[in-house]
């Protein structure tokens, strides 16, 4: 056992041959791997083409595609390449909560603001200042808070609920959907204002069996991470 132990030990202190990530992204570990997300198929190169591109500007962004295509890690690889990546990425699904819980999670609120809040709590547009902010299913919010939505995107700026402080943000926003936006504003599902304010740079991220010769990468990177759990 002592002498298996000092092998191990041993060959530990060699450094593995650690692949070359472009730009060396892959050196921050909360960083999306770049090359499995855009390097294994001619239509996410297209993809990861628009990303690099909208990701130094302050561009409100639209991702569109279904379930699973990988919106959050495409916001997530947004993030990491723009210079605001030292700062904060928060996300919430507007599908998640119902319409009071969703606005007093974006925007906080003061304390007695309504039953149950005993205390200050500052909203996820206050803690992704400098950074970015990933609205996911964006679709699915209700009207009345998609108006107050709009105006933060216009004037940066926003109160808390039941405060009379006037907020200011600096949130890069990232809106996603699985729906189609244009035909739910078609029938008065989502505001028209608020989807030409988000509808300013759209990436659309194909499924899956569009880019078949992905899936032998993916089977491998799930094997080798079962492999280390």
């Amino acid at each position: 056992l002592v002498g298996a132990l000092k092998r191990a030990l041993t060959q530990s202190d060699e450094a593995p041959d650690e692949p070359i990530h472009r730009n060396a992204e892959k050196v921050n570990p909360s960083a999306p791997n770049f090359e499995l997300l855009f390097g294994k198929s001619r239509l996410m190169r297209a993809v990861e083409n628009i990303v690099r591109r909208a990701a130094d500007t302050n561009t409100t962004i639209l991702l569109q595609g279904e379930s699973g295509t990988g919106k959050e890690m495409v916001a997530n690889a947004i993030h990491h390449i723009s210079d605001r990546r030292d700062k904060p990425f928060l996300k919430i699904n507007c599908a998640s909560l119902p319409g009071e819980l969703l606005e007093s999670e974006l925007f906080g609120h003061e304390k007695g603001a309504f039953t149950g809040a005993h205390r200050r709590k500052p909203g996820k547009f206050e803690l992704a200042s400098r950074g970015t902010f990933l609205l996911d299913e964006i679709g699915e919010m209700v009207l009345g808070l998609q108006a107050k939505l709009l105006h933060v995107l216009q004037d940066g700026a926003f109160f808390r609920l039941g405060g009379s402080e006037l907020i200011q943000t600096d949130a890069r926003v990232i809106a996603a959907t699985n729906l189609d936006l244009a035909s739910v504003m078609a029938k008065k599902g989502f505001r028209e204002d608020l989807y030409y304010r988000l509808n300013v740079v759209t990436i659309s991220i194909p499924p899956l069996r569009e880019r078949r010769e992905e899936i032998p990468f993916l089977v491998e990177h799930f094997v080798e991470k079962s492999c280390r759990q």
